[in-house]
C-alpha cells in the first residue's frame, strides 16, 4: 500500500532519504556515491540515506532500481512502516518512485512457508512524502494491473489453466454493463473450424478456449481496438520436445494472455473511454499419442492450409486462428497481439526490449512513444513482403517454420501477418521481456515482469 503526505513527519518505523550529489541533510554530513546506502539510528528510529549520484546522470530507470534496492535493504527488515523522501518532487520522478515500490517491490512467494514476522516490501506500509495527485493514483492502478499479470504468469501451469483464466476474466468484468463476454470452448472451436488452435491442444487433458471481451467505453459509432494474447498455459514443445534448460520456465508461455488480463483490469479501473476488445487464445502444448505431428497439414479458420514444420512453433498457430476469427467476425480497426513467440527475438534484442512489428507506421510510432514513456521498452523490427517467401510450403499454403535459418522473429511475425487481411496490426514479441530469471534484472525480481501492460495502458490513455 502506498500513501501520500505532503509534510514530512518522520513518524514511521523507518525513513528513506534519497540524495543526489550535492544534496545534504542535517543527520548526514558525508558524501554518498551512487548506490551507497548509509543507515543512521536515532533513538529507535532508522534513517536510511541512499545515494543517487550526479543528478544529470540519473535516469528514471536507475531511480527505480535504487528504490527497489533501498526497500530490500536488511536495515529495513523489521520495519512495518516506511516513509520515503524523494530527492525531487517532479511528477515523472514521483511516478518512478511509485513504480520502484510497486513493481520493484513485487515478490512472488505464494508457495513459500509463512513467517509471521515477514516484512518484505509488499507487507510494509509505504508513505511518499509528496502531495497526492490523480496521475499518481493512476500509476498505482496501472502497477496493480502489471502485478496481476505477474501473478498469473508466475503461478503453476496446472493452476493457471484455461478454466482459471476464464474465471479471472469473469471476475474482472462482473457487474459492468458496458462489457460483454464470449467464451468459445472446445466443442465450439471445432464447430467453427479453428483447427490450428485445436491441433496445438489435442494432446492435452485441459480444454482449449478462446475468450473474447467487448468493452464499450466510447460511442456506438467509434471503432474498436483489439488486444489479443497468446495463452499457452504450458509449452512442452510438443513432439519437438524442448530440452532441459529451455522447458523449465514454459509456464510463462501464456504471458501474452496474462498481459491482456492486466490491460483489461486497468481499462476498467481507469474507465478508459474507448471501444476495445480483449482476446485470450488459450491452449496447452502437451505430448502424448494424440499430439499433432511434424509433417501434418492442417487447415485453419481462415481456410489456409499450414504444414507443421515444428510442433514447437505452436503459438503462431493459435494466434493465426484467433486473428482470422476476430477480423472476420468483429472487424476491429486495429489489432495488437502480445506473444512470447520466438527465441529468435531474444537472440536479436536480449531481455530488456520487446520486439515490435507492424504494418502501419503511425501505429508503430505511437507504440514506440508509449514504450519510451513507460520504460516498458520496445524496438521495431521489419515487416516486408519478401518474407512471405520464407514461410511457403510445397504441400500447403504456408508452413509454420521458415525455409531459412536467420530472422526467426521476422518470419514468425510474417506468418501472423498472413491472417490479418487489411486490418491495422501490431505484434509484440515479448519472449525475452516477459520473464526475468536468476536474481532478476533492472528493477524486476525473479519471475514475470508484466511486459506490455504499462506500454499498452499508456497507449490507450494517450492516443
Amino acid at each position: 500500500m502506498i500513501l501520500f503526505r505532503p509534510q514530512i513527519k518522520n513518524d514511521k518505523d523507518a525513513t528513506i532519504i534519497f540524495l543526489t550529489q550535492g544534496q545534504t541533510h542535517p543527520l548526514f554530513k558525508g558524501e554518498l556515491e551512487k548506490g551507497d546506502i548509509y543507515p543512521v539510528l536515532k533513538n529507535t528510529k532508522m534513517f536510511l540515506f541512499v545515494g543517487l549520484g550526479k543528478p544529470e546522470k540519473l535516469s528514471l530507470t536507475e531511480l527505480r532500481v535504487q528504490v527497489r534496492k533501498a526497500l530490500s535493504s536488511n536495515h529495513l527488515k523489521k520495519a512495518k512502516s516506511v516513509e520515503i523522501i524523494p530527492h525531487d518532487k517532479k511528477d515523472e520522478v514521483i511516478h518512478a518512485f511509485i513504480e520502484g515500490v510497486m513493481i520493484g517491490g513485487y515478490v512472488w512467494d505464494k508457495y513459500k512457508s509463512r513467517d509471521k514476522n515477514d516484512k518484505t516490501i509488499k507487507n510494509k506500509e509505504i508513505t511518499l512524502a509528496t502531495e497526492s495527485k490523480q496521475s499518481f493514483l493512476n500509476t498505482i492502478t496501472i502497477c496493480e494491473g502489471v502485478n496481476l499479470t505477474r501473478d498469473l504468469v508466475n503461478d503453476n501451469a496446472d493452476t493457471t489453466t484455461s478454466v482459471y483464466l476464464e474465471q479471472t476474466v469473469k471476475n474482472l468484468v462482473r457487474g459492468h454493463k458496458n462489457i460483454d463476454l464470449v467464451v468459445l470452448n472446445e466443442k465450439q472451436l471445432k464447430a467453427k473450424g479453428l483447427n490450428l488452435h485445436l491441433a496445438v491442444n489435442q494432446a492435452s487433458r485441459k480444454e482449449p478456449k478462446l475468450i473474447i471481451v467487448h468493452y464499450q467505453g466510447g460511442s456506438l459509432k467509434d471503432d474498436y481496438t483489439c488486444f489479443l494474447g497468446k495463452g499457452l498455459t504450458f509449452d512442452t514443445g510438443g513432439l519437438n520436445l524442448k530440452p532441459t534448460g529451455s522447458i523449465e520456465t514454459m509456464k510463462m508461455d501464456m504471458a501474452g494472455a496474462a498481459a491482456v488480463c492486466g490491460i483489461l483490469k486497468n481499462t476498467i479501473s481507469l474507465k478508459i473511454k474507448k471501444n476495445l476488445m480483449f482476446v485470450l487464445g488459450i491452449a496447452e502444448n502437451a505430448i502424448g499419442s494424440g499430439a499433432y505431428k511434424p509433417g501434418d497439414v492442417i487447415t485453419g479458420y481462415a481456410g489456409k492450409s499450414v504444414e507443421i514444420g515444428n510442433t514447437d512453433a505452436e503459438g503462431r498457430l493459435v494466434l493465426a486462428d484467433a486473428l482470422s476469427y476476430i477480423t472476420k467476425n468483429y472487424n476491429p480497426k486495429r489489432i495488437i497481439d502480445l506473444a512470447t513467440l520466438t527465441g529468435a527475438c531474444v537472440v536479436g534484442l536480449g531481455f530488456d526490449y520487446t520486439g515490435l512489428f507492424s504494418n502501419d507506421d503511425k501505429l508503430a510510432n505511437q507504440l514506440l512513444q508509449s514504450a519510451g514513456d513507460t520504460d516498458d521498452r520496445a524496438w521495431r523490427l521489419p515487416v516486408y513482403k519478401e518474407a512471405k517467401e520464407y514461410i511457403k510450403s510445397p504441400i500447403a499454403d504456408l508452413k509454420n517454420t521458415s525455409s531459412v535459418k536467420g530472422g526467426g522473429a521476422i518470419t514468425a511475425a510474417e506468418f501472423l501477418h498472413q491472417f490479418i487481411g487489411d486490418t491495422l496490426w501490431a505484434h509484440l514479441d515479448i519472449a525475452g521481456s516477459a520473464y526475468a530469471e536468476g536474481s532478476g534484472r533492472m528493477y524486476y525480481g525473479y519471475g514475470a515482469t508484466g511486459a506490455g501492460v504499462r506500454l499498452l495502458t499508456h497507449f490507450l490513455m494517450n492516443t
